[in-house]
């Protein structure tokens, strides 16, 4: 029995593809790049926490990494506005997180860096931070850099104990927003 299929258009290509899937996965499957830097595909439901991979799906801005393709969806995704956005966020995050790549040990290894050179940021348009956020040494077994968190949601999502208790929450809001440990664990 054949699988039941939609046709979506990304960018003015038609696709033809199976319903329910990642917009993201299927843009990416037919050579439509979305940046996203908190998708993963083994997470489930996408976290939509970095906003890079938003479009404009059938007239309304949206993440495409949590979205699910449905029948006549019409996806902008490369539009010079959408490129101009992502741009200011990952700006954004450089000039709100201190970031300085060369003397970071994740320099040549970091999704934020290889991100910022595939949109072809040399400077930002936002004035720089320079938030004085301590580094955390107190845990014994990991130190925690918030100047270098993205705040993408990942380690809250993914890191359990062993027993199934999370170790990592976010803390506070707004730009005050940083990850915290639970110590006990």
């Amino acid at each position: 029995m054949d699988k039941p299929t939609v046709t979506i258009t990304i960018d003015g290509v038609r696709i033809v593809t199976e319903p329910g899937r990642n917009l993201l996965q299927v843009a990416n499957e037919n050579g439509i790049f979305i940046p996203s830097l908190c998708y993963f595909e083994h997470i489930e439901p996408p976290l939509g926490t970095c906003r890079v991979c938003t479009c404009r799906i059938n007239g309304a801005p949206g993440p495409a990494c949590t979205e699910k393709v449905r029948e006549g969806m019409v996806v902008e995704a490369t539009t010079p506005e959408r490129v101009d956005a992502r741009k200011a966020i990952v700006e954004m995050m450089f000039s709100e997180g201190n970031h300085f790549c060369p003397a970071c040990q994740k320099s040549g290894d970091c999704d934020l860096q290889h991100m910022a050179y595939e949109l072809g940021l040399t400077q930002s348009r936002f004035p720089h931070v320079f938030k004085d956020r301590l580094i955390d040494f107190n845990p014994k077994r990991l130190i925690m850099e918030h100047n270098r968190c993205i705040k993408c949601l990942r380690c809250v999502r993914e890191v359990f104990t062993d027993d199934g208790k999370a170790v990592f929450s976010f803390r506070y809001r707004g730009n005050e927003t940083r990850v915290g440990i639970d110590y006990s664990e």
